[in-house]
């Protein structure tokens, strides 16, 4: 319906517009790294959860954004999927706005969780001794509920400055998911409000955690280079380098998204939703290899309860 229609109750999602003949294609690698996800990321919190002599600060943050991986790619992957091998594109209005509100929620939480890794990184490597007495048991669950409330509150006007509209463009929605920007496009009226104060949580949120992330970062390579050991200096930067890798690759994608969205008007719109997709999906994909091999401790538990399934099934073999 590309006329101007009233409030609907059912909206259609296009999957990525200019290859509607090729979704299928594409779509068989985003359900691999949605798999993948999947997988990677319920091992690292089984294991997590599992060994006592992980559960410390940095191992329970880890666990928190393994599981926010999971919530986050299962939010868009299976209804994307659906658009791209069967053309299920239609998502009942209410559906959408609450598929939009924890997409948005879930990043947020993804950012905030990454700054308190940043946090526990600065602390165990410029404060050592007072590590323990700095990120207690109080402090991390203080933390965690920050973590979670902060987008929540944010974002809860969001749906409702949405549905204060009742006049919309069309019902069809050029995105392969409900994003915020991309609800907004379609409805038929002054959406000045909207933009702005979508503008104001993604730099409150992601804009003030980047800048966070990025000092905290400053302050430990300059407090490692005043330090006359080169296998501290080696020590500090492998410990870092997975934070370094995952905060560069989510708000790489995270930003080019928001401003191709917004100022990007000769970038083909395929090429941003694919962008789009990836910003989502690539981070909860690469982050179990990330943290997962670099971590020495998770891929040691990993590698023996892989060895001790082994035996098991030979043990049970006829």
């Amino acid at each position: 319906m590309n006329s101007s229609t009233m409030y609907p109750s059912t909206l259609f999602l296009t999957g990525i517009p200019g290859l509607e003949t090729i979704q299928h294609l594409i779509a068989a690698p985003f359900c691999f790294m949605y798999l993948f996800a999947l997988i990677g990321n319920t091992v690292i919190v089984t294991v997590i959860t599992s060994t006592s002599s992980l559960h410390e600060p940095m191992f329970i943050f880890l666990s928190m954004l393994a599981l926010t991986d999971v919530f986050l790619c299962s939010s868009i992957v299976p209804k994307m999927l659906g658009i791209f091998w069967f053309n299920f594109g239609e998502i009942n209005f209410d559906t959408c706005l609450f598929q939009m509100f924890f997409i948005h929620f879930f990043t947020g939480v993804e950012s905030g969780i990454l700054l308190a890794m940043a946090f526990d990184r600065y602390v165990a490597i410029c404060n050592p001794l007072r590590y323990t007495s700095i990120l207690t048991t109080n402090l991390i669950v203080k933390a965690g509920i920050m973590i979670v409330m902060r987008p929540a509150v944010l974002l809860a006007p969001c749906p409702l400055l949405i549905k204060r509209f009742s006049l919309y463009k069309t019902n069809v929605i050029s995105h392969s998911y409900c994003e915020h920007m991309a609800v907004v496009k379609i409805v038929q009226a002054d959406t000045t409000i909207n933009s702005v104060y979508g503008l104001f949580v993604v730099f409150f949120v992601s804009g003030l955690d980047m800048f966070l992330i990025s000092l905290s970062y400053v302050m430990i390579f300059r407090a490692v280079f005043h330090l006359p050991s080169k296998e501290t200096h080696f020590k500090a930067f492998n410990t870092c380098t997975p934070h370094i890798c995952v905060f560069i690759m989510l708000y790489m994608f995270g930003l080019f998204s928001f401003l191709s969205h917004r100022y990007g008007k000769n970038i083909p719109s395929y090429v941003h939703i694919i962008l789009s997709d990836l910003y989502l999906l690539l981070p909860p994909t690469l982050n179990p290899m990330v943290y997962g091999m670099k971590t020495k401790q998770i891929r040691d538990k990993v590698v023996m309860l892989i060895v001790s399934q082994k035996r098991f099934n030979s043990m049970n073999c006829p």
